[in-house]
């Protein structure tokens, strides 16, 4: 059994977590092994014909009210539970923010290896090779494990999301129990950023801003652009974000999130290699900066060398019209 973690938010399964999931149901169809998911939290039950439909064939729901609002301590002990009780060859976690907090404790709880942070998972020798960037991006390292289960997290929008089809599986409700030590911390409660804006990660455009945009008050321009293409999301650079202009959030970057939307609108952003190994995987990116020898522009698709602050109104009243016919 590959057994995967899902996230829900909000009642619904994370793109990042469905993307796990279909590589777990990839590489299970190879190594002659089902693929499994595992939900916490209340609510944990809804969501089970969707997780089917990915390739689950079994879904363990944990659903105990020590699990909301999510805890850190309390999540890990359930699912060491877990894995102690069905010994899966392998546990996946999506490389978001709740796996990368997750992922690394469990491990140690188990007293095994951890892969980080992968972009590539493939079969060799009846086991699991992992796949990940170094050097920021630069190159990148192919390794196995010795330790069992084998655990790894996968980065978020770079492997491909199955197709969903009507399957049936079977599911399984879980309790937390008790754990010996204790949870020594809860969390009271999430303070979300007023806007609903998407997650960068989660957005299929992003209009992402750097050092060029001079202050926070003009990431404004920004979000105007946004709320006028679908499901888009204000991103960020490292500078940016250090300034205090902007939400970590919306940082994308090697410190930040790693994206890959069909459309990347990068205004006053240089190029430093740690943003670019956050944003390199997009479809299509455009890049706008006064400087000509801005190193973004060896990655982009479409380069304009003007001023932002001239550019961004002007494409705002040409999506306008667009929208208007």
């Amino acid at each position: 059994m590959i057994l995967v973690h899902i996230e829900t938010r909000e009642g619904k399964v994370k793109k990042s977590s469905l993307e796990v999931l279909s590589q777990a149901k990839r590489l299970g169809d190879e190594l002659k092994l089902d693929a499994a998911a595992v939900v916490l939290g209340a609510g944990a039950s809804t969501v089970q014909e969707e997780l089917f439909s990915f390739g689950a064939a079994k879904v363990f729901s944990v659903e105990d009210p020590e699990l909301d609002p999510s805890s850190t301590q309390d999540s890990v002990h359930a699912l060491s539970s877990l894995a102690r009780e069905l010994r899966p060859a392998a546990i996946l976690f999506s490389a978001d923010s709740l796996g990368k907090d997750l992922a690394p404790r469990l491990a140690a709880r188990l007293g095994v290896s951890m892969a980080s942070d992968c972009t590539s998972l493939a079969v060799k020798d009846g086991g699991i090779e992992f796949t990940r960037p170094i050097y920021a991006g630069k190159a990148f390292l192919s390794f196995t494990l010795k330790t069992w289960p084998q655990m790894a997290t996968l980065r978020p929008n770079v492997f491909p999301l199955g197709q969903a089809a009507a399957q049936q599986g079977e599911a399984v409700s879980k309790r937390l129990g008790s754990d010996p030590g204790q949870a020594k911390s809860r969390v009271v409660e999430v303070l979300r950023e007023q806007g609903g804006e998407i997650d960068v990660s989660e957005a299929d455009i992003i209009v992402s801003g750097g050092r060029g945009l001079k202050g926070a008050e003009n990431f404004g321009l920004l979000r105007e652009l946004s709320a006028l293409l679908p499901r888009s999301a204000v991103g960020a650079s490292r500078s940016a974000v250090d300034s205090g202009w902007i939400g970590h959030q919306h940082q994308v970057g090697q410190t930040g999130k790693t994206v890959s939307p069909n459309l990347y609108l990068a205004f006053g952003i240089s190029g430093a290699v740690q943003h670019l190994a956050g944003m390199s995987g997009s479809k299509v990116i455009v890049a706008v900066n006064k400087d000509p020898e801005a190193s973004i522009f060896k990655s982009a698709d479409f380069g304009v060398v003007a001023d932002l602050f001239q550019v961004i109104p002007f494409l705002k009243d040409e999506l306008k019209k667009a929208l208007a016919e």
